[in-house]
This record gives C-alpha cells, sequence and structure tokens, in this order.
C-alpha cells in the first residue's frame, strides 16, 4: 500500500541534464541495457497473462462440479498452460536481473574510474574549500544511490508500470462495474496515506534533527571527558543531555506512531476492498451479470494493484534521491580542470637539470627563484599577499618566519603553482613560472609539509615515493642522511614494515622523518622545507641537521619555521606580518636591527 514519501528527500536542480549524462554512461550497454527491459516488460506480462487464465480454470471447475464431468483434461491443460506463463516470466525476470546487475556494475566502475581521474586533473583550490568526506561521500553515498537506480528503481518503475497499466486494462475487460468500486476504494487508501504520510514527516524530520543533536552532544562530551572531569561538570553534562534525549523521545515517538497506525489502517482499508468486491461481484454472479471465474481472476487483480502503485511512488522517490546524487557526481566531472598552459620543459642528464624551450633550446636549471611585486587573495577580497619582493639566488637558503596567517606557506603555493600570482610575476632562472610546465615545475621542486601524509605500502615504498625508479640502496641511503635508518632497522620488517592508516604505528616524528628522506632521495634543485621539522624532538633535529646542511648544498632552500633555532643558519630570513614583509637580512643582521626579529628572538614575542 501507499507509504510516505522518504525523510531526508532530495531531488536534482536539473533532471534533464543529469538523465543524459547517466544516459551517456548507460548507452555504452544499451542493447542488454534494452533487452533486459523488454524481458522485463515480457515478464510483467506474463503475471498478469497468468492472473487471467484463472478465469476459465475456475469456470471449467465450476462446470465439472455442476455436471459431474470426470473429464480433467481441459483443467489440466489450462494449469498447465498458468504455470508455463509463470515460469517463463519468472525466467525472464531472473535473466533481466542478471543483466542489469552487470549493466549497473559496469556503469559505476566507469563512473568511479572517470570521477577519480577528473580528481587528480583538479587544482589544489578545490580540495581547500571541501572537506573530505564531503568529496569522499561521491564514491560512497552518491555512487550506492547510482547502483540502487540503475539495479532497481529504474527497471521496478517500469515493470510496475507495466503491471498497473496490464492490471487496468483486464480489470476493465472483465468488469467495468467492479473496476470503478476498486478505483474508488483505492483513492480513498491514497488520500488516507497522504494525510497521515504528511503528519508522519513533520516529526520524522523532527526525530532526525533530534538525533543529530544528541549524536553530536555524545561526540562532543565523549572527547572532552578530561576537560569535564577537570572542571566537574559531570553533573551538568547529565543534565543537558536528559534534556537533549528528552526532545528525542517525544519525536520518536510520535515518529512511529504515526507511521505504525499507518499499516494497520491501509490493511483494514485493504481487506474492506476485497470484501466489497467480493460482495458486489457475487449479487453479479447471482444476477447473471458475471461468472465465478470473473469474480475470481478480478479478486486477484484488486490485490495485486495495490503493490505496483505503492511501489512505484515509493521508487520516484528513490530515482530523484539517485539522480540528486547522480547529480553531484557530474558537477564534480563537469568541474573545470587545472589549466597548465605552460610550454617550457624540465630535463636531466645526470646531474644536470636544463630548462627545454620549444623554440629557444635550453638553458641550465640555476635555481634563482624571483617574486616580483605579487599580491595575492585565495577568495578574492582578503589579500594574503602583498606587493612581495624578494629573491632567492642559486644556492641560498631562505626562511621565512611569521606568525599565523602571514603568508609563508602561501609563498610556496605560488611558487609550485598550487595556486596562481593574481598581481605581479615569479621567475624561475629568468622564466615565469606560468610559461613552465607545471609536472616539470614541481618535478624541479621537493617538499616537505609540516602535515606528514604516508600512503599504505612498505617504508621503503614510502620513501621511494618520491623517487619512483629509485633503488634500494638509495632510499637507505636517503634515510641514512636523516638519521632516519637507525628506527628504521629496528622496525618489525624494516624496510618491509608495511605501514598502514597514515603511519599509525610510527610516532609523528618518525613520519616527518620518512617524509624528509622521501625529499631527498628526489635529489632536487629546489627544496621547500614548511616545518620539516616541528614534530622532531631536539636531540633528533641536532642530528639531522649535519645531513640536511649537506643536502642543501648547492640547492635553493625555502624554509618556513616557528622555531627560530632552525633558522639561524640562513643566508636570509624573510619577517612576514600580515602579507607584507617587514624585515630582511640574515640573523646577526636581524638582531642588530632590534626589530620584530629581534623580538621573537628575544622571547618578546612567540610565534602562534
Amino acid at each position: 500500500m501507499p507509504g510516505p514519501m522518504r525523510k531526508g528527500f532530495s531531488k536534482p536542480k536539473d533532471t534533464k541534464k543529469t538523465l543524459l549524462s547517466l544516459l551517456s554512461y548507460i548507452g555504452r550497454y544499451r542493447f542488454r541495457m534494452l533487452a533486459a527491459l523488454v524481458m522485463m516488460m515480457l515478464s510483467s506480462v506474463g503475471i498478469v497473462i497468468g492472473t487471467y487464465l484463472m478465469k476459465p480454470i475456475f469456470n471449467i471447475a465450476t462446470n465439472m462440479f455442476l455436471t459431474g464431468s470426470s473429464d480433467y483434461s481441459e483443467f489440466i491443460g489450462y494449469v498447465i498452460l498458468i504455470g508455463c506463463v509463470y515460469a517463463l516470466s519468472v525466467g525472464l525476470s531472473y535473466i533481466s536481473q542478471r543483466f542489469l546487475l552487470v549493466i549497473s556494475t559496469n556503469v559505476l566502475m566507469n563512473i568511479r574510474e572517470t570521477t577519480f581521474a577528473h580528481l587528480q586533473k583538479l587544482p589544489l583550490k578545490y580540495y581547500d574549500e571541501r572537506t573530505h568526506g564531503e568529496i569522499m561521500s561521491r564514491f560512497s553515498n552518491d555512487t550506492d544511490a547510482l547502483r540502487e537506480l540503475i539495479g532497481n528503481a529504474l527497471p521496478n518503475i517500469v515493470s510496475s508500470s507495466c503491471t498497473v497499466i496490464g492490471i487496468l486494462v483486464m480489470m476493465i475487460v472483465l468488469s467495468w462495474r467492479l473496476t470503478i468500486l476498486v478505483l474508488g476504494i483505492f483513492a480513498l487508501m491514497l488520500l488516507v496515506t497522504q494525510i497521515i504520510g504528511k503528519r508522519s514527516m513533520s516529526f520524522f524530520r523532527k526525530r532526525q534533527q533530534a538525533l543529530a543533536k544528541a549524536n553530536g552532544y555524545i561526540e562532543e562530551m565523549i572527547e572532552g571527558q578530561r576537560e569535564i572531569k577537570v572542571f566537574g561538570h559531570e553533573s551538568k553534562a547529565r543534565a543537558d543531555f536528559d534534556v537533549i534525549t528528552e526532545t528525542l523521545r517525544d519525536a520518536s515517538s510520535k515518529a512511529n506512531a504515526y507511521s505504525m497506525v499507518l499499516m494497520p489502517i491501509m490493511g483494514n482499508l485493504g481487506y474492506i476492498l476485497f470484501a466489497s468486491t467480493a460482495v458486489v461481484g457475487t449479487s453479479l454472479i447471482i444476477a447473471d451479470k458475471t461468472d465465478i471465474g470473473t469474480l475470481a481472476a478480478f479478486l486477484q487483480y484488486s490485490k495485486q494493484f495495490g503493490n505496483p502503485v505503492t511501489q512505484i511512488s515509493q521508487l520516484a522517490t528513490n530515482i530523484l534521491n539517485a539522480l540528486a546524487g547522480a547529480e553531484r557526481i557530474f558537477n564534480l566531472i563537469g568541474m573545470p580542470a587545472e589549466v597548465d598552459d605552460g610550454v617550457v620543459t624540465l630535463e636531466r642528464d645526470g646531474e644536470s637539470w636544463s630548462w627545454q624551450y620549444p623554440d629557444k633550446g635550453s638553458v641550465p636549471l640555476r635555481g634563482d627563484v624571483r617574486f616580483h611585486d605579487v599580491s595575492f587573495s585565495y577568495d578574492g577580497e582578503h589579500e594574503v599577499l602583498k606587493h612581495i619582493e624578494l629573491y632567492a639566488k642559486p644556492g641560498q637558503k631562505l626562511a621565512f618566519v611569521g606568525s599565523t596567517g602571514a603568508g609563508k606557506t602561501t609563498i610556496t603555493n605560488l611558487l609550485n603553482r598550487f595556486y596562481d600570482v593574481q598581481e605581479g610575476s615569479i621567475t624561475y632562472d629568468g622564466i615565469d613560472v606560468k610559461d613552465i610546465k607545471k609536472d616539470d615545475l614541481r618535478r624541479s621542486l621537493a617538499m616537505v609539509l609540516q602535515d606528514t601524509h604516508l600512503f599504505t605500502g612498505s617504508v621503503m615504498d614510502n620513501i621511494r615515493y618520491g623517487k619512483l625508479g629509485a633503488t634500494d640502496e638509495e632510499v637507505i641511503a636517503a634515510a641514512k642522511r636523516v638519521n632516519a635508518h637507525f628506527f628504521i632497522s629496528h622496525l618489525p620488517q624494516g624496510y618491509e614494515t608495511v605501514l598502514t592508516a597514515d603511519g599509525a604505528n610510527l610516532s609523528q616524528g618518525q613520519r616527518q622523518l620518512i617524509a624528509i628522506a622521501r625529499a631527498i632521495v628526489v635529489d632536487p634543485p629546489v627544496l621547500v622545507l614548511d616545518e620539516a621539522t616541528s614534530s622532531i624532538d631536539t636531540r633528533t633535529e641536532a642530528l639531522i641537521e649535519h645531513g640536511m646542511d649537506e643536502l642543501m648544498k648547492g640547492r635553493t632552500v625555502f624554509v618556513i619555521a616557528h622555531r627560530l633555532s632552525t633558522v639561524r643558519n640562513s643566508d636570509a630570513i624573510i619577517v612576514l606580518e600580515n602579507g607584507e614583509i617587514i624585515e630582511r637580512g640574515n640573523h646577526d643582521s636581524l638582531l642588530k636591527q632590534r626589530g620584530k626579529y629581534y623580538q621573537l628572538y628575544m622571547g618578546m614575542f612567540e610565534l602562534s
């Protein structure tokens, strides 16, 4: 029987466009899809015909009873016929479902592959503006909804529609009088469903809101248990939770009450429909306006009529929900990919690196990086960098210091072209970075970030991620240079120890050492160290300092650090404040200026 619309209902903004996009994927399997739909339609027709064959069977049985005939041949013939019809219907339904299973699986595979491939082409800005959970939901919730749409909802709505039309036609053929009666009672059932459904939905929404609030409160209290106990707020936490759970109990009780009352009401109305049809049909038999076989077939149709109508109403909601998910997926696929209009490429011959112009030959890579009056804003409103002028000569080590939000990391983002400058320009060996292909630009740089990410795989593979062709000897040499070899050797399987869950079985400092080794194995002309040693204790940092100094020789290095002790030996220290360079010089000269760096170094202010 019809039920209320599902809670959490959503629908696409542009249904036509979404359907066309989806059909472009289904179209690759159009012949199998067409065959499956045709078989489903024939299966529905078989069910309708099978029910109609009950008419002659009942009439023959009645006639045999009244005449005392013992000739069962015609009766058995119809029984065999109806059995064959139902068997054929079941067989067609089974084959069509197998077809649809293969089609839906292949379509989802194609969509997932396309989506993942497109994610690799999107600019970093896309990931900065969205949570990981939001992006992951495209691969989980939205694709699951699509699987339900292709494999179940669309085929079943076709099957149910065919069944409803077939049953309605056959009911009219059998008895138009009884058909009017059935449609009248069924309209009453739909009205009752709509009234109760509206009330039920309002309480289901309130229940979901209360449930979300309760879950959020529980999660917050569990995470904050230390603070709750420190300040003695256990009683307050319980009292607040009691209020939240009482609201949830009230909303759940009312939602469930309306939901549970619907089924018995609809069930009783169904019995009334069946009984009324039987009574009126019997009166028609007495009046000699119909026969027992017709009434028997019609009663069966009246019982079957409600199910596909209910299924259509429910599936329509499922389809719109699935299309809304499909729209989100196709919107992601339709996001503009990262633009790369560079023409200059990078070549490496042994230890020699060079820039290759398409028409001007090659230029040696020296590592001369300059910012020319660069201004930048992430949102187009608030400037993060303001008229930045700086240079890093080949082999120089530049350090950036300043409070959080001063623009330190933004400088390295622009250097890698994760974002493009809006005003001014950045040159690399005299070449505007916009003229260099992004892959080649980033290949010339190695970055070590404060937030280290390790992939599922062995320690060896994680270090080799910086240079996929690196030998085991090169990987081990890189680990030794940053003093990571000792702790790696003492892992259960040494370099073959498998890391999972982002290296959860390692300390944060160990993870960062592996990240530094990953950058070292690249042996790049330019290094970017963004708080690279922030999670390493002072003793370990001192141990790897010599190796890092050896690595930095002859390279241009950009260092972002909160520990001022790590930047003392820099050739130039850039002090940033509110997106502007307020001081520049080496450690000794900045101390003599007695400015912001002096205040920071002497502990008069702290970096945050």
